[in-house]
């Protein structure tokens, strides 16, 4: 018998530890949607768009849905001007939502998972995203993946995420909240894994819950200190691994807080 699998938006009950049992729930996170009018236009989405195809993005998928999600409404107003320049923003707990051209560049990334070689108007089959943030890279996601999970481990930005994605009544988004490093094995395997913070190395869960042909894309730490991109493809023959430019994200933390 075939699993359920949550509808949206859900949350994952955590294991609780010494450091949260007992904690009390966050409060709910009103959505921000700044209703300043140019910000809205789709000419400034298009604006985005042509820097990002301007810049190396060619995947038209990528393209489209970057050109659809309204990142203004994934932002604090007193940042809403800057929502469509190629920089990144904070969102609260030290988190940023990430620069638009890393997010398309990430997704391009996962778009060439050996699956889809050939195939340039398909979609992605089921994707795990670790770290929700805002939600905004989730809300791209949803529009070249047949069926979105993300994890965040702030309880903060989950609910944060909830009430900027109520909006878009997503029925293939789940949010959950819970600890990414571990992923989500009941929502496996997935045709892609996308991280949105980098540890030491890729987790071994989420290479266990990536399908055949599928890919992961995720930062890790280089071998010269810092952060690069690493593309892993789950081929028939075994693991192919290729690191690429430089990066910087949060660190990967276990745990849920």
């Amino acid at each position: 018998m075939a699993t359920q699998r949550p509808s949206f938006p859900v949350r994952l009950t955590p294991t609780a530890s010494a450091a949260t049992r007992g904690r009390m729930p966050a409060a709910p996170v009103k959505p921000v949607v700044p209703s300043t009018p140019s910000m809205a236009s789709d000419a400034v989405r298009a604006r985005m768009v042509q820097k990002l195809a301007a810049q190396g993005i060619s995947d038209a998928r990528v393209l489209r849905a970057m050109g659809a999600v309204e990142r203004h409404r994934f932002v604090d107003s007193a940042l809403v001007n800057q929502a469509y320049e190629d920089t990144s923003l904070p969102i609260g707990l030290g988190q940023t939502i990430s620069k638009p051209n890393v997010v398309a560049r990430m997704i391009e990334l996962l778009m060439g998972a050996p699956a889809l070689a050939g195939k340039p108007d398909a979609k992605l089959g089921r994707v795990l995203e670790i770290g929700t943030g805002c939600g905004y890279q989730a809300a791209v996601l949803n529009h070249v993946a047949t069926e979105v999970y993300s994890i965040e481990r702030l309880r903060g930005l989950h609910e944060r995420a909830r009430a900027n994605l109520r909006h878009f009544r997503l029925a293939t988004v789940h949010l959950m909240l819970g600890d990414g490093m571990i992923g989500y094995a009941k929502g496996a395997p997935y045709a892609g894994i996308i991280a949105a913070a980098g540890g030491e190395a890729v987790p071994e869960a989420w290479i266990e819950q990536l399908a055949v042909g599928g890919r992961i894309v995720a930062p890790t730490h280089s071998a010269k200190g810092g952060q690069a991109l690493v593309v892993i493809d789950k081929t028939p023959r075994g693991l192919e691994r290729l690191i690429l430019e430089a990066v910087h994200f949060v660190p990967l933390k276990s745990g849920i807080a």
